[in-house]
């Protein structure tokens, strides 16, 4: 699979927004165009993980053997060898500092648990960057009731993370998948499978949209952040769905 240049990403995204002069406005003014112009339009997109387990390893190696350079985070990287090595020449294991100052774009795939502690320690950073994937999920036998009781409070996930991360750029995707099936999925003849994304930020979801296709899915916008709720685990968007099934299923939800 071909790696997406900056200068393609940017071109495609100012015809993709050019209808809407809000959206054009909020894009030139973005991060996005920002890292395309000081980057000269050359390099791929650097991706960092934080969290470097079974969701984050596999969604991590996809985009390493799409050809971005990743860095695998944890608190031990020398355990991420193996994952390295299956990964490709691409990757690259460090802690979480490394891969928050490594990445163009940041993957967070961690318990919902740690989610506060991370906009502490790193929220500065991750609002700096153009685009947030936000791939966890408040699961009550993990997490606690507690986490999740936190999570409905702020309406959800997506408002949660938002709120734990303040100014980042989330998009919530790959939230309601399973990580096991990712690699096959990704080269499946056909109709592509769909990703359910949401967010509030256009030049993010622009973004983010440009690097699920980039790995073999077709992206569906659902709505705003507000709409994260239902991207979890055992909702109606849950599971493998055409983009035209999705669509159908995202029209009933509020």
């Amino acid at each position: 699979m071909s790696t997406p240049r900056l200068s393609d990403l940017r071109r495609r995204d100012f015809l993709h927004f050019a209808g809407s002069t809000a959206a054009l406005l909020a894009l030139a003014a973005s991060p996005v165009a920002a890292l395309a112009q000081s980057q000269g339009g050359g390099a791929p997109l650097k991706i960092g993980t934080i969290g470097a387990g079974r969701e984050g390893g596999s969604l991590g190696t996809l985009f390493a053997k799409a050809g971005h350079p990743v860095m695998f985070s944890s608190r031990h990287p020398e355990q991420l060898k193996e994952l390295v090595d299956s990964a490709g020449p691409n990757a690259k294991a460090g802690t979480v500092a490394d891969a928050v100052a490594f990445a163009d774009v940041v993957l967070l795939v961690v318990p919902y648990t740690a989610i506060e502690q991370i906009g502490r320690e790193y929220g500065k950073a991750l609002a700096a960057k153009p685009l947030v994937m936000d791939v966890s999920n408040p699961i009550a036998r993990r997490d606690g009731d507690d986490v999740l009781k936190w999570a409905n409070e702020h309406g959800g996930a997506g408002l949660a993370t938002a709120a734990a991360l303040p100014g980042s750029h989330l998009v919530r995707a790959f939230n309601a998948i399973s990580y096991a099936k990712l690699p096959e999925l990704a080269s499946r003849q056909g109709d592509k499978v769909a990703i359910p994304i949401a967010g509030d930020d256009q030049a993010a979801l622009a973004l983010a949209s440009t690097l699920i296709k980039e790995v073999g899915f077709e992206p569906v916008v659902v709505g705003g952040l507000a709409m994260g709720k239902h991207l979890v685990p055992g909702t109606p968007l849950g599971g493998v769905h055409t983009p035209a099934e999705l669509r159908q299923i995202a029209a009933t939800l509020r």
